[in-house]
């Protein structure tokens, strides 16, 4: 069987790195097409009527690989979801029937995830009724991911409750079991719940750089080295970046 695959990455390098990988060591797939975007790949599917998507879950707008699936009605192929971000996705992902694999793409794993396209493509022609199963699983996993990332959150201060707009954050660090939370504005709140619930609950563009710190990467104007590895963000607060998420936080900066 001939896997006919699109490629979707923002990235010219990493759409390279993975058609060089799948041509050597993946017998079967056909690489028909690429796309950088939403838009364009799009198109690329419209034109091609690809068996297989490679699909990058994280571009400059945030999770732009899960709103290309929302803009597709009819999908007509499967998806194997590629990413370089070990976040709350991945949890999604790994709760679902749905493939993925992760950057730097390791060889064992990218043949895998052929071999089950592959065996499913095989089950779609003696069970087509299975294609519909399949697209139920893409569509809740893009809606319970948009659901569960919230654009405006409640915060339980001392005085209230006050409702807040999640991309008006600056900045969160943690104190002891509750979170302080820095705004644009120069105000800030405490609140009771952890650092490690805020990290579940707020939009993509925010990165825990730290054990004690999540960080807006739309707000961040400077990356310095001196004296050990720190964000600057906009009104130059300083946050620091642990090495063990510095990897992470690069590409992400590189990617906006």
């Amino acid at each position: 069987m001939l896997i006919r695959t699109l490629i979707v990455d923002d990235e010219v390098l990493a759409r390279e790195n993975l058609k060089i990988l799948l041509s050597q060591y993946c017998d079967g797939v056909q690489v028909v097409g690429e796309a950088h975007s939403v838009h364009s790949a799009i198109e690329e599917i419209d034109k091609t009527n690809p068996d297989l998507v490679f699909l990058d879950i994280r571009m400059p707008s945030g999770l732009e690989g899960f709103e290309l699936l929302d803009q597709i009605e009819e999908k007509k192929f499967l998806v194997v979801f590629v990413t370089a971000f070990k976040d709350y996705a991945i949890r999604a992902l790994n709760a679902s029937a749905i493939h993925y694999i992760l950057k730097p793409i390791d060889i064992e794993d990218l043949q895998n995830a052929v071999k089950k396209v592959a065996e499913y493509l095989e089950m779609q022609k003696s069970m087509p009724i299975s294609s519909f199963d399949y697209n139920a699983l893409l569509t809740n996993l893009t809606h319970s991911l948009s659901l569960k990332r919230a654009e405006r959150i409640a915060i339980h201060h001392s005085k209230g409750i006050k409702l807040v707009d999640t991309l008006d954050i600056l900045r969160l660090e943690a104190n002891g079991n509750c979170t302080h939370l820095y705004f644009d504005d120069s105000s800030s709140y405490l609140d009771t719940r952890t650092l490690k619930v805020y990290e579940e609950m707020l939009p993509p563009c925010f990165m825990r750089t730290h054990k004690s710190h999540i960080v807006n990467m739309n707000k961040v104007i400077e990356y310095v080295h001196s004296d050990g590895h720190r964000a600057i963000l906009k009104g130059n607060s300083t946050v620091p970046i642990s090495r063990g998420r510095l990897s992470e936080f690069l590409t992400f900066l590189k990617k906006l």
